[in-house]
Parts: C-alpha cells; structure tokens; sequence
C-alpha cells in the first residue's frame, strides 16, 4: 500500500521474473484463469468458449480457487478535444545548449585556434549559460605550473577573445560571469533606445536598488521620472536572466494517476484508472501442469508455492485498488467545493474523518493517500494535498489553511501596486470575511506562497 503506482509496477515487474505461475493479461489473449472482480470476465470467457466446460480441470480449478484478477478493459481512453485533463508529459528539448552554440560556431569564418578555445569555454557553461570559472582557472586547465609564463598569459588574452566570440552566438546574454553581465548583453543586442540607455545604466549600477525596490535613490542617481523608470524597469523585466536554461535537459518527474474525477450527473465521482492497473493472471502452462500433479498425487511442493505466492500477489494488488478508490472518493465526497470552485472552497480535513468515514485505521490512510494521485478537471494532486488544518472563524466553525492561502493570492493579486497590503491589512480584510486568523499567520501563509513582504511589492 506504501508504494507508488511507479514502485508498484516494479515490484510486480520482479515478481513475474521469478514466478513462472504469474503473468501479465495482455488485452486479447484468453485468458481461461483471469477472474474479474465480480467472476463476469471469467463468465464472458466461460460463455465465448464452448471448449471450456463445467467439467473441466481448468474450470474446476478457477471456481474454486479465483486464481487471477483481470481489469482487461481498454481503459478510459483520452478525447483529443477534452480539455480537462492534462497529459502531464513534459519533453526535454531536442536540441541541447552545447550542440546549440557548437553549430553556430562551425558556420563561423575564426581561425581553428579560437574555434577551439570558443568550444572549450561552451563546455565550461553551466546550465543556465553562465560562465561560472573565472579564466585564469581556466587556464590552469589548459597549462602546467611550469609552463612558461608568458605562454599562460598569451592564453588567457586569447581565452578572452574567445569569450567575446561567446558571448556574440545566440541566445544573447550566454557567457556571462553573472546577471549583471548576462542582462547588459542582451541589452546591448537591442536597438539603441532611450529606454535601452536607461536600463543599461540601472543594471551595470543599480542592478541592487533595483531589486530592493529603492526607486527613490535610482531616480535620484540617473536623474529621471517616474515614466522614464518605469519603461527602463519593463525593458529590464523582458530580459531572459537565463538564457541557457531553454536548453537544458528537463529532469521530467512522470505522475500515474490512481484515480481520475469527473462530475456525472451533477455529482463528482471518483473511478480507477484503468491504464495505471495491472493486468494480472495465472499461467495457462503451468496451472494445467499443476493441476495434473494434483491429480496424480504428484509431488509439486514448488509450483504450488509459486501458485499460492501469485495468488496473494493478485488479492493485494486488487485490494489496493479498491481501498484506494473507497478513500479516494470518501475525500472527493467531502471536498465538493474544491472541485466546483477551486481552492478559495477547501475544507479542513483530518485522517481521522476519512478513516473513520471508510472504517480504516489512520496509518492506513495516511499510507493510501501517500504517492498516491488524483487526476481532475483542476489538475493533479497527491491524495494528501486534500487534508489539511484548520483557522477558527468567527461563526464558530473553521477554515482550510489551503482556502485561507488561496484567499491572501487573491487578496495580493488585486491589490493596488502603488498600495499593496500589509499582514496586517490582509489579517483584517480575511477578519471582515469571518475567518480569525493572527498577522503573524498571514505572513507565515504569505512566505510558502512566496509572496514578497509589502515593502517588495510596492510599484512605481
């Protein structure tokens, strides 16, 4: 049960390595010893196959026995016009950083040497496109200590002509020592401008005040208005302080959904994915092999471990899904605001509501709701995202931390820029909605959402 679906399939994956009496139930094939939840895949094989009568070994022994468990069903297959769901596959880019910078430098006209150097300073980037190493270290990469000196300073001048070489390629700003650097190149790659001679004095200067949001002192130093700053800022905010990073291989964390939410008929049920399930079942060989030592009171102590091993492999699996699916919708039930409204409507939930909601313990359910997900209309969640604790209101009841934090986004993203609201002013509009909660709370919740403090907030 502590397993994610991923871990799941692996453990089952070593399992059918090792036990010749488990395998998996392709869709299509018979399968004779495939028993659905309810015996109906077995019936419908029963029914489709006249060979299979009652008095046959192999249907006696999966009536009495249930050897296998089959979810053989295609699976909820995904609507290229339904919107409501996310593919969550994200793809690494094709091209990467090095092999980007390394074409460019083949179409150029330098001489081989600073071709070389070039292409020496573009494995030397980070993944963002920064020049990490200063160059006189990467010059003892090239030289021994007792090199001559002249030969150390010939190479770093030339070093220097090849970062130069760098830093004209695409994207702009690549090869810099550092975001000041990375902006006043993507800067300089612009048509002069106002704005563009403003910006560049702010970053080559100002670049801290800025961040700070110390207007005053920067208006102050460059002597201009509130206008001019203001353009010189949006210039500055449209450049890319990462321009490797689009290049970079994404380390893609892949989410099998355990369960999928929809609305039907104007209520939110919660089903299996089918496609996260495996489909599994006895081996046709090796029960008809089996069977036979059964009957001719062979000796067949081996197999019939195996068989009794794959048989509880089949009910744990089984019995996994199933209490997945009851905690799942046991939550799905008590959250329907969130489903219809989103997060500004969660309620607090505790472990124990649900355990004892679908008569479990709470170690079970924190282990069921544990890497384990929900796929709906309003994206992916982890089962665990739905519980959470709780703010008194002044009614008597009480308010989902998750609702409160959606309320302060809110609350900040329509703020007025020139006016932005204090802990303090957050604290009591959330008091005028009934929900009692401390200043100091509202700044904990304002930090997890990284949201700036008011002094960092504050616009032109």
């Amino acid at each position: 049960m502590q397993l994610s679906t991923l871990e799941l399939n692996a453990e089952i994956d070593q399992a059918l390595q090792e036990n010749p009496l488990l395998e998996r139930d392709d869709p299509g094939e018979p399968g004779i010893f495939a028993l659905g939840q309810a015996g109906d895949a077995l019936s419908h094989q029963q029914q489709a196959s006249p060979s299979n009568s009652d008095n046959s070994p192999e249907t006696r022994a999966s009536d009495d026995e249930g050897w296998g468990m089959s979810f053989s069903g295609s699976g909820v297959q995904r609507d290229p016009n339904d919107d409501d769901m996310d593919s969550g596959e994200t793809q690494a880019s094709a091209t990467s950083l090095r092999e980007h910078l390394g074409a460019q430098v083949g179409m150029t006209q330098m001489p081989d040497r600073d071709r070389a150097l070039v292409a020496f300073l573009i494995e030397a980037l980070d993944d963002d496109g920064y020049l990490t190493q200063p160059l006189d270290e990467l010059v003892d990469l090239l030289v021994g200590p007792d090199d001559d000196p002249d030969l150390r300073e010939t190479l770093l001048e030339e070093l220097g002509i090849a970062l130069r070489h760098l830093q004209n390629l695409d994207p702009p700003g690549i090869g810099a020592r550092g975001a000041q650097e990375c902006l006043s190149l993507q800067l300089l790659n612009l048509e002069d401008s106002p704005e563009r001679k403003l910006a560049l004095a702010i970053v080559r200067n100002h670049l801290d005040q800025l961040a700070a949001r110390d207007f005053v002192r920067i208006r102050k130093a460059l002597g201009c208005d509130d206008e001019e700053l203001r353009d010189a800022q949006t210039l500055i905010r449209s450049l890319n302080p990462r321009p490797g990073a689009q290049y970079a291989p994404i380390d893609t964390r892949y989410v099998v959904p355990d369960v999928t939410v929809r609305k039907t008929q104007g209520q939110w049920v919660a089903s299996l994915n089918r496609e996260a399930m495996p489909r599994l079942r006895i081996n046709r060989l090796y029960a008809d092999i089996l069977q036979r030592h059964r009957s001719g009171n062979g000796s067949s102590a081996g197999l019939a471990g195996q068989l009794q091993e794959a048989k509880w492999l089949i009910k744990n699996v089984q019995q996994r899904f199933d209490t997945i699916l009851r905690v799942s919708q046991a939550i799905v039930d008590r959250q329907r605001a969130f489903f219809d409204h989103g997060e500004v409507a969660m309620r607090p939930l505790t472990l124990r509501e649900i355990a004892e909601t679908v008569s479990l313990h709470e170690s079970t359910i924190s282990r069921v709701t544990t890497q384990k997900y929900l796929a709906s209309p309003r994206g992916i969640f982890e089962l665990k995202y739905f519980f959470g604790s709780h703010v008194a209101t002044d009614t008597g009841g009480a308010a989902s931390s998750t609702a409160i934090r959606a309320l302060i986004k809110q609350l900040v993203g329509a703020e007025n820029g020139k006016k932005p609201l204090s802990d303090s002013r957050l604290a009591e509009i959330l008091g005028e909605q009934g929900i009692v909660v401390a200043r100091r709370t509202v700044a904990k919740y304002r930090e997890l959402l990284g949201i700036p403090p008011v002094s960092l907030r504050k616009a032109l």
